[in-house]
């Protein structure tokens, strides 16, 4: 029986809304996720992140738990069709309620003209680069036409996302290219050009951006323009892997985070 069969059958009582701290949240606000400490790899990656309360759920026992999807998932508008890695649950002391002017914001309506697509694992040390800027860029908003999604290493999800006829693609992730550890650069990929003997893009980790984005071409996706923000790093975890981001690395973040910004600027001040 899938998720879906066993809700229809299930008499529960509906919950309108949830205590969090001082405030109230309900079904369709914005939280912050803070998961407990001692958790697994998940909650390592979930934490901080901004996810829309889908439904509260109240157990036998009459505990109610949060379920959200967060807030820039590609998959997030599946419906019941959701698989379930888009969904989470969270106890009330896990999450964190937004400011009101914040909690209740609409998903923009302005078709977003501009993809920021973090890319890496944060298990392999300055790998994580691309998860960092994203994660500080989303925490200092961006203007309406702009979505910022960390894809990690979803590479089917960053090939769907390509499909939704973008303007420009601006990718963020570790760049090994022999600079000095730390520096950040701003390359133009030329979207015609992707064949197999040309490998200019990173390939240290599970998603491979370069063969990303030949699968998207492959999936008869128009891609236009395409943009890479790299930082050279100084290690990717060696074999037994790495939490964090290397000195140099993580000096480097708000500069990428200050470059994107002003590329973004660039691009929104062309006429459409």
């Amino acid at each position: 029986m899938n998720e879906w069969e066993w809700q229809l059958l299930e008499d529960k009582t509906a919950v309108e809304w949830l205590a969090v701290g001082d405030a109230e949240v309900r079904v369709g606000d914005r939280v912050r996720l803070r998961p407990r400490q001692g958790g697994d790899v998940l909650d390592i990656a979930l934490a901080r992140q901004i996810a829309i309360i889908e439904s509260l759920e109240q157990d036998y026992e009459g505990k109610v738990h949060v379920c959200v999807v967060l807030e820039h998932d590609p998959g997030r508008d599946l419906g019941m069709l959701r698989q379930p890695g888009h969904r989470f649950f969270f106890d009330a002391e896990e999450i964190e309620a937004l400011p009101p002017e914040e909690a209740h914001l609409k998903p923009q309506t302005q078709p977003a003209r501009i993809l920021v697509a973090g890319i890496g694992n944060i298990f392999l040390g300055d790998d994580g680069f691309g998860v960092e800027v994203v994660r500080r860029l989303s925490a200092g908003g961006v203007p309406a036409g702009v979505r910022v999604v960390d894809f990690g290493i979803r590479g089917f999800d960053l090939a769907y996302a390509l499909q939704d006829g973008y303007e420009t693609t601006i990718l963020v992730d570790a760049y090994p290219h022999g600079e000095k550890p730390g520096a950040i650069s701003l390359i133009e990929p030329d979207p015609s050009s992707l064949d197999e003997s040309r490998q200019t893009f990173v390939d240290t980790h599970a998603m491979n951006p370069l063969n990303v984005l030949r699968m998207a071409a492959s999936m008869n996706g128009k891609l236009k323009n395409l943009l890479l923000v790299g930082c050279e790093p100084a290690t990717l975890g060696g074999e037994e892997g790495q939490m964090g981001l290397s000195e140099p690395v993580e000096a480097a973040v708000d500069a990428a985070v200050t470059m994107i910004r002003g590329a973004v600027e660039r691009i929104l001040q062309e006429k459409p």
